[in-house]
């Protein structure tokens, strides 16, 4: 966030710059003169008096417009959807990393397929490559598979062409195995920048990251990564798991119960993200325009 307070102050500064400048160099020539006789004569105060009432007006009058404009900025910058507005709508999205191991993708299936609930799994092109019969399975089982890059690189250090080979090698090999083309994409190490956001989008891929980290891959306990995921679970939450991590096949089905338990209906990304008539804000949630 900080770097959104330099911007702001940058974008204000820069609208009165002139002003200020113009004030500044007056301020330097009266102070050295001031310096030299330790005199403040009765014009300089009339002179400062003025100066400061009218930045003051000028600021008040057109503060609101600067902020508005600064957030339009900030509002159509590149940025990712990380959860969706729901109100009070009780619904949330799970999805699941798949780049390295393949251990547990049975016994996820079999977990999902018991609770009912279908979800995503952002696989990467060389797991597809490695468990091409993981892939099948798990789209036989009514899980949608999406785009999580060729080679789990990251995306910010590559050129535009580069990131669009990452994308439609990927594409192909899920493609070629589910007979459906990803459209949603989850950059590896969550690493992205607006060059990214709009490649994805020239590639007709909406950009997904998470706002609830189970952070399973640090090998927490069952327990821990239950607590984490249903204490900050959310309406229009996108959840985070990774295929392979240690304790996640023991943690979900509690997590599962528990969300259930709580009303809250589970579904893939696909289905709570908005497809057109959206904004993001600037925290990553995606809003309906009105």
């Amino acid at each position: 966030m900080y770097y959104r307070h330099i911007s702001c102050r940058i974008f204000i500064f820069d609208i009165y710059k002139n002003t200020f400048i113009n004030f500044l160099i007056y301020s330097i020539i009266e102070v050295r003169e001031f310096m030299k006789v330790f005199v403040l004569d009765k014009k300089s105060i009339v002179f400062y008096s003025v100066m400061l009432i009218a930045a003051i007006c000028i600021v008040s009058a057109n503060w609101p417009g600067s902020l508005s404009v600064f957030s339009e900025n900030v509002e159509n910058r590149g940025l990712p959807i990380y959860c969706v507005d729901k109100g009070e709508e009780k619904i949330c999205a799970i999805s699941f990393d798949a780049a390295w191991g393949n251990e547990d993708t049975e016994v996820l299936i079999d977990i999902l397929n018991e609770y009912d609930i279908k979800t995503t799994f952002f696989v990467v092109g060389s797991w597809v490559d490695k468990y091409p019969e993981s892939v099948k399975a798990l789209h036989d089982a009514g899980h949608e598979i999406m785009n999580h890059s060729d080679s789990h690189p990251h995306m910010t250090h590559l050129s535009v062409e580069s990131m669009k080979k990452e994308v439609s090698g990927c594409d192909e090999k899920i493609e070629k195995i589910t007979g459906e083309k990803p459209f949603l994409f989850r950059p590896p190490y969550g690493d992205y920048d607006s060059k990214v956001i709009e490649t994805l989008a020239d590639c007709g891929h909406y950009t997904i990251q998470w706002s609830v980290d189970s952070l399973d891959w640090k090998d927490l306990t069952s327990d821990q990564i239950v607590q984490r995921v249903t204490s900050n679970i959310h309406p229009g939450a996108i959840v985070l798991f990774h295929n392979a991590a240690k304790n996640t096949p023991e943690a979900l089905p509690k997590i599962l119960e528990k969300l259930k338990s709580d009303g809250y209906k589970i579904v893939p990304v696909s289905d709570i993200i908005m497809k057109d008539n959206y904004k993001i804000d600037h925290t990553g949630k995606q809003i309906e325009k009105t």
